[in-house]
């Protein structure tokens, strides 16, 4: 199954994705709801970010093809980004004006569907609503010469994600690519994870409770490259969907 976060008009809601369509749901994607009559074309309608995420949470060199001279870690490199840094689904990627090099790096994003805190490792799965595409998008140089990651991970647009979240995925086996204008950029499968998600929400959660509604992104595969003005970015995960994501200087945020 498939859920959207959309507005239609002056109203937002989730609704349970049927095809080329929209269904509206009464109540919440993460506790109960039921099907409504209201159904709108994807055509007819703005996507939102999938969810509203307190806490962004996400895991830095978690693929062997992403390492390259470095050594691999004993445990997953979590990070934090800032939940005002989401977009959705067709929302522009703004390159600040002084951020110098800003790459891509498509990933696998894991929804939390119930609160937990110190959740095994074998029971991790149970706490996932679902998951969705991501784009952590890297100001390079802000990442290499700031003490922290603040806005190197988390300015404003740095965290696109949708276009949907899909249930029922293994999350072990799933394709990853990510296109700039159309050519692959990054291919990979979640498989090639070194820590994989059930592993990530453990730990996370032994420190930190997790909430429906919050998001890790899981990390980025092989190498990744320079995106500039007039870019446009596709995040494709098998069963989820593509997330795509034009990228504008900040001096023109509204091409």
């Amino acid at each position: 199954m498939k859920f959207a976060r959309f507005k239609y008009g002056r109203r937002e809601g989730y609704g349970v994705v049927e095809n080329n369509s929209v269904r509206r749901i009464k109540g919440n994607i993460f506790s109960r709801y039921a099907l409504d009559s209201e159904v709108y074309s994807l055509d007819d309608i703005k996507l939102l970010p999938p969810c509203k995420p307190n806490k962004v949470l996400a895991v830095g060199l978690n693929y062997m093809s992403h390492l390259g001279e470095r050594p691999g870690l004993e445990y997953p490199g979590i990070f934090l980004k800032l939940p005002s840094c989401i977009i959705g689904h067709e929302e522009p990627i703004v390159l600040p004006k002084d951020a110098g090099r800003v790459d891509h790096e498509g990933e696998l994003v894991v929804v939390i569907g119930k609160k937990g805190r110190n959740i095994p490792q074998d029971r991790a799965l149970d706490y996932i609503m679902g998951y969705t595409c991501g784009n952590d998008v890297s100001a390079r140089e802000w990442q290499q010469n700031d003490l922290q990651w603040w806005r190197a991970k988390a300015s404003d647009t740095f965290g696109p994600m949708g276009p949907f979240i899909a249930t029922d995925l293994d999350p072990r086996k799933l394709d990853l690519e990510l296109r700039v204008n159309g050519e692959v950029r990054q291919k990979s499968n979640t498989s090639q994870m070194i820590f994989d998600v059930p592993f990530i929400v453990s730990f996370v959660s032994r420190a930190v409770t997790l909430e429906p509604g919050d998001v890790i992104f899981s990390g980025t595969p092989g190498t990744t490259s320079p995106i500039k003005d007039g870019d446009i970015v596709e995040v494709e995960i098998s069963g989820v969907g593509t997330l795509r994501n034009k990228v504008v200087n900040e001096k023109n945020p509204a091409r």
